[in-house]
């Protein structure tokens, strides 16, 4: 969970849907968070955030936009919701590797057969195509 004391929201006027309120209301949120200052992870959950989210970090600040609703409160929540989830997924343990196998001698001779099968079909529909009888 991440302190509200290290989030900085911005605010300005949305291009999104609200017609003439879009005008008036700074209702598009940025909410940033500094990621490599950050004194709320772990060591290790920082450097894994760094590394993952290196190519949206500038100077290791994340930053999340949301204009997507009328109203400040809805584009402050969904800002929040998205940089939840993009850090939950930034600090989440890599998945396993996956580990080879092969195919089973009776896959193989199915895939083999299957070649064969559509093989002297086009062979077939090629051979007879134009020719009289």
């Amino acid at each position: 969970m991440i302190p509200g004391g290290e989030l900085r929201e911005r605010f300005s006027r949305s291009s999104g849907p609200g017609g003439q309120s879009v005008n008036t209301a700074d209702s598009r949120v940025e909410l940033s968070f500094d990621v490599a200052a950050s004194a709320a992870l772990p060591d290790w959950a920082r450097r894994r955030a760094v590394d993952r989210l290196g190519g949206r970090l500038t100077h290791g600040v994340l930053t999340v936009a949301s204009s997507g609703e009328r109203s400040q409160l809805m584009n402050r929540q969904e800002a929040r919701a998205r940089l939840a989830d993009l850090m939950r997924d930034a600090v989440a343990a890599p998945p396993r590797a996956r580990v080879a196998t092969k195919p089973s001698r009776a896959a193989r001779e199915r895939r083999l057969a299957d070649k064969r099968r559509r093989s002297q079909a086009k062979r077939d529909r090629n051979f007879n195509a134009g020719r009289p009888d």
